[in-house]
């Protein structure tokens, strides 16, 4: 099936911004409902934002108004922009993608460290 892949994480400041991408090797990425999770260490895994095919988006509270997530069927790609970072957004942040918005059949990226430190 879908095979995802993330890029983009990394070290930065904060106040600083980062951009995550996930690429996915399937045909048919406009039927996934796609999402970005997080997990800091000790915490458990949890939703960050999503994005239905038809470009319908939500976002956890903690990131509403520094985030934005988008996605480019075309490319088979999705994207998280990250501003404003603050410390508290440290974590591996995974891709996730769910055929037709069924989360008990969604498939993850390897995920991509993403530390925000001075």
């Amino acid at each position: 099936q879908v095979q995802l892949v993330e890029s983009g994480g990394g070290l930065v400041q904060p106040g600083g911004s980062l951009t995550l991408s996930c690429t996915a090797s399937g045909r048919n990425f406009q039927i996934y409902a796609m999402g970005w999770y997080r997990q800091a260490p000790g915490k458990a895994r949890e939703l960050v934002a999503s994005i239905t095919g038809k470009g319908t988006t939500n976002y956890a509270d903690s990131v509403k108004g520094r985030f934005t997530i988008s996605r480019d069927n075309a490319k088979n790609t999705m994207y998280l922009q990250m501003d404003s970072l603050k410390p508290e957004d440290t974590a591996v942040y995974y891709c996730n993608a769910a055929p037709g918005g069924i989360t008990e059949l969604s498939r993850w990226g390897q995920g991509t460290q993403v530390t925000v430190s001075s």
